[in-house]
């Protein structure tokens, strides 16, 4: 399952049944779980810690140096999940001395050209496609997908179950559950094809709906979109969840479509 073809250095530490094809290269400081496969070309660098049954392929560069000037060689790691694929020269650089590591989650596709910087938390079940760019210390939310070409800027946070158009490019925080796209980035709706294919019910999607009604198309700003999603609301899982975004929404929120073009 090892090609001689294959530079490994005799740190790494491969767990059972990995496969590497020829002329890929191993560093020391390196651990791959049993069944990975690393296809000719691939490149894991110091710092990998990947995953049970991934799949790099070739051209794929794991934990590289971060693009960061303030990057002194500190030791930093980056971590990839369980049954995740990287596609064709995608790129997953391991962290610096901000959070010490690169995640992405479990069952992820990391598709062809795709970049995901030093610092970034990338969920269970993400979808990254190809030639997305996502800067340092960006958050994507478990079952996030990121549409081809889409860029997100630094310190942006992606929710749970969201998708982004293709081509976006992303400057704000998107909360859970919704679909964003244009420029200036818009709220384009709940992502309800998402949730009905990830098992939730109608009343689940209506109950996420009505919160969103009243934070993107109320007419209300922010604050007090949120104080009447407060005090109207039932309580619910959904909303603690949305309303702990918004609170944290470091580098502010989308807005839905309507109040852009009235703005404008």
């Amino acid at each position: 399952m090892i090609s001689e073809l294959a530079y490994i250095d005799s740190k790494a530490a491969l767990g059972a049944n990995v496969e590497v094809k020829p002329f890929a290269y191993i560093e020391g400081d390196v651990v791959i779980g049993a069944g990975t496969i690393v296809d000719s070309g691939a490149k894991i660098l110091d710092g990998a810690r990947i995953g049970d049954n991934c799949h790099i392929h070739g051209g794929a560069v794991i934990s590289g140096t971060p693009q960061d000037l303030k990057y002194d060689g500190e030791y930093s790691t980056c971590v990839i999940g369980n049954n995740t694929t990287i596609r064709e020269c995608a790129t997953i650089n391991k962290g610096t001395k901000a959070k010490g590591k690169t995640v992405v989650g479990d069952d992820c596709l990391i598709m062809a050209y795709a970049h995901i910087a030093h610092d970034c938390i990338v969920g269970n079940r993400a979808i990254i496609v190809n030639n997305v760019s996502l800067a340092g210390e960006v958050e994507v939310g478990d079952w996030a997908i990121l549409g081809g070409h889409a860029a997100v800027h630094q310190f942006v946070k992606i929710g749970k179950h969201v998708i982004v158009s293709g081509g976006t490019l992303l400057t704000k925080d998107v909360p859970p559950y919704v679909k964003v796209g244009k420029n200036p980035n818009s709220y384009l709706g709940l992502n309800s094809v998402g949730l009905r294919r990830r098992g939730f019910d109608m009343n689940q999607i209506s109950s996420i709906q009505e919160i969103y009604r009243i934070l993107f198309q109320s007419g209300l700003n922010t604050k007090n979109a949120y104080d009447k999603i407060v005090e109207t609301h039932s309580d619910s899982d959904f909303k603690s969840e949305i309303l702990s975004f918004v609170d944290g929404a470091s580098r502010g929120m989308i807005k839905s479509f309507s109040s852009i073009s009235k703005e404008d």
